[in-house]
């Protein structure tokens, strides 16, 4: 007879029945009982026998692979304490996709702390089941072209934030890099000795696989490890190398990609405040481009229905980017996605800002939006809708939930699973429409295809309760082998949400990734690799592009040449000084915008420099003139600086109005707060590159417009991305611009 205690207690509390190992629903209640496989780090481990059960729940089921018996119960980590061993896991929870997390603690015999960490096995869906996924090394040689620059390009990626906590001689071993289809998994985490690695070393280990490499591009990996091993690639330049590889490769890969959407209130909701696109109930067979987007409005009868509705249709403008341009690299597209979410951002918040919403009033949605481009899919997410892909090996959810327990856990405070069973863990940090784009951060990852797979995007109606990871291998897993259509599968998974879940509105989104990839005729270049490495000596970032641009070498002499008299010129402009040289800086942009429809106004990205003309916080001395190019708000009360929000009067300046800055507070902390006072608008917008309705006034009558001569409170950061232009320094109040100028109108 079995050992009871080796058994899997259901987690149902009512129940807490002994199950089957091999039993994926409970034998008496019917509850999901998930497998939780867990791989121990730490000494003492060697003194456990397998079969034993650990601390009265962990099931040793070969060395160091426990099995949790107790899956339904949060892990005991008293009196354990987070150390700066166990740190480096929780801080990269954003890369949890490759990187293991802590689940719980086991005290050794010898009383040593060892770790326990989601160990990445075979799934229950597999024949494997239960079994350590294979090291890198073992199935490289069967792998795709494709598939081995993909898995070196996921490492190369990892680098940079594996250094920064000091674990990047993880990447260093190959035991230690395990692979599930096209995905990299480490096993665990390995602590940097006093030196730290660099990626020469990296280069050195490379080098083991090359001979073993697809003959297309062995030789392109072995200039690749040479140029590492001289010392000549910085980390990006190593991504951008093997990325254009990949580019190149993925030439000979044909997809065939299916979008279907569906989109329910759920049995006990009133009103459905989830929005989709395409429209619900839409099938869609190769659609150029493929793109989903799913949006959970937030605030009720408040509007939340109209927030992710907005979104959804600012969002879907992403199709009008040039995707088909060669020039629009990764890193480039990364940042317009974040600017459309920043654009739809600004909407919403300024709607709350026009019908006085504060507080949880203010209307808002989560978003997790999906656009495929050649060989990738990109998803960018804010909030708690999910994604999660799809393939015959697993289940994988690509997204890391806005909430408070992830924020816990990203600051090294907590587990992730004990931080869920806090008071609030699953209130949102961060939404679109509940505050200025300055504070939010949204996510964009990047994935490579090459195997057929499905990416799920879905509202939270259906991931609660773990449905997904319930249903997935029995009601999506048959799509991927084209056993049922995705508009079914859709449609199960919207039922599965209202019987099983049913608290609250659902949408799905499946889009079906079908490829069919053969080794291309030619290998590849290596030049890729010695134009990079030049850009790298040169001017890594400036080269980078002009090579993006261009595709030509770079003549690295005559360049040097230009520089002397650029540097004299710029020296000269400088010692000019006076309103001219500060006009010529203020067009010197890092790159032109791609053309974005009329509706968007263009936005500032804390991650890169602002779209609009530059200007520097220090230049907004008291007594400069600033034109701004939108509508933005003032607090009219002179003592706003000290007064709560309620006793402040906001009114709005008109588009092309003239401001002088007349008192400024500075907080070095919270950002400084600029006092200015309103001029006068100019109507002259031949020189402005103002939009259409750049000379209307205020038409919403819930805000009153700011009179001539009037004074507010406004913050520095909120201003900076409406200015137009600077208009130097005057003590005079009379407006700069006497012609062509008008008065707003009460």
């Amino acid at each position: 007879m079995q050992n009871e205690a080796a058994r899997l207690q259901c987690p149902n509390e009512r129940c807490k029945a002994a199950n089957n190992e091999s039993d994926k629903y409970c034998q008496q209640c019917g509850t999901f009982i998930p497998k939780l496989y867990l791989w121990a780090v730490g000494s003492g481990i060697e003194e456990y026998r397998v079969g034993e059960v650990a601390a009265e729940r962990y099931l040793l089921k070969s060395e160091r692979l426990f099995l949790d018996t107790k899956p339904g119960l949060p892990p005991e980590t008293q009196p354990y304490e987070i150390t700066t061993t166990t740190k480096p896991y929780l801080r990269l929870i954003p890369y949890r996709l490759q990187v293991p997390q802590v689940y719980g603690f086991l005290l050794g015999h010898a009383n040593s702390e060892i770790l326990l960490l989601e160990a990445p096995i075979y799934s229950q869906a597999t024949p494997m089941a239960g079994q350590l996924l294979p090291t890198l090394y073992d199935a490289w040689q069967k792998a795709t072209s494709l598939r081995q620059l993909h898995w070196l390009w996921q490492i190369a990626q990892l680098w940079q934030p594996l250094s920064s906590e000091r674990v990047v001689s993880s990447l260093l071993d190959l035991q230690l890099l395990r692979v599930e289809g096209s995905l990299v998994r480490l096993l665990q985490l390995q602590a940097d000795q006093s030196s730290q690695p660099t990626l020469a070393e990296l280069g050195q280990l490379w080098l083991e696989l090359v001979d073993q490499a697809q003959p297309n591009i062995a030789e392109f990996l072995h200039q690749l490890c040479g140029s590492m091993l001289k010392g000549v690639l910085s980390t990006d330049a190593l991504v951008t190398a093997l990325d254009r590889g990949i580019t190149e490769i993925g030439r000979s890969q044909a997809r065939k990609l299916v979008v279907s959407t569906y989109t329910d209130p759920g049995p006990t909701r009133q009103r459905n405040e989830d929005a989709c696109y395409p429209s619900s109930g839409t099938t869609i067979t190769s659609p150029t481009p493929a793109l989903a987007i799913v949006c959970d409005g937030i605030g009720g009868h408040e509007g939340g229905n109209v927030a992710s509705q907005l979104a959804v249709d600012i969002l879907q403008q992403v199709k009008q980017l040039p995707l088909d341009d060669i020039n629009l690299d990764a890193t480039t597209l990364s940042h317009e996605l974040e600017h459309f979410v920043r654009v739809a951002n600004d909407q919403i918040s300024q709607r709350n800002d026009n019908e006085h919403r504060f507080g949880r009033q203010r209307m808002g949605t989560t978003l997790i939006m999906a656009l495929e481009r050649a060989h990738e899919m990109y998803i960018t997410h804010v909030g708690d809708s999910r994604a999660y892909w799809i393939t015959r090996t697993g289940c994988h959810q690509l997204t890391l939930d806005d909430d408070v327990a992830s924020r816990e856990v990203r600051l090294g405070y907590s587990l992730y699973r004990n931080a869920l069973a806090q008071a609030s863990s699953g209130s949102l940090v961060q939404a679109l429409g509940m505050s200025s784009s300055a504070a939010l951060h949204p996510t964009v990852q990047r994935f490579v295809l090459d195997e057929n797979s499905i990416f799920l995007l879905c509202s939270d109606g259906l991931s609660d309760y773990d449905r997904v990871e319930e249903y997935w291998d029995t009601a999506i897993l048959p799509a991927i082998n084209g056993n049922i259509p995705e508009a079914d599968v859709v449609a199960r998974l919207v039922e599965i949400s209202n019987t099983q879940n049913g608290h609250d509105n659902v949408t799905v989104v499946l889009v079906s990734c079908k490829v069919e990839y053969s080794e291309p005729a030619i290998p590849l270049s290596v030049t890729l690799v010695e134009d990079i490495a030049h850009c790298h000596e040169r001017d890594n970032t400036a080269k980078a592009i002009a090579y993006r641009k261009e595709q030509t070498k770079v003549n690295l002499t005559s360049t040097r040449r230009l520089s002397l008299p650029i540097v004299l010129g710029a020296i000269l402009l400088l010692m000019g000084g006076g309103l001219l040289t500060y006009f010529l800086l203020g067009l010197n942009r890092r790159n032109q915008p791609l053309s974005y429809p009329t509706m968007l106004s263009p936005i500032a990205s804390p991650t890169e420099p602002p779209i609009t003309p530059s200007v520097a916080a220090s230049t907004l001395s008291v007594g400069t003139l600033v034109q701004i190019n939108r509508q933005i708000d003032l607090e009219q009360n002179p003592n706003a600086i000290a007064a709560s929000t309620s006793q402040s009067q906001i009114a709005q300046v008109p588009t092309n109005g003239i401001l002088k800055v007349t008192g400024k507070k500075e907080n070095l902390q919270q950002g400084d707060l600029l006092r200015l006072k309103f001029l006068c608008v100019t109507n002259n917008t031949a020189d402005l590159n103002a939009s259409p309705n750049a000379t209307q006034l205020q038409q919403n009558t819930t805000l009153q417009t700011i009179q001539l001569g009037q004074e507010g409170w406004i913050d520095q950061t909120t201003l900076l991305p409406n200015i137009e232009k600077t208009l130097g320094q005057t003590r005079s109040n009379s407006c700069p611009i006497s012609t062509n100028s008008t008065m707003p109108t009460p």
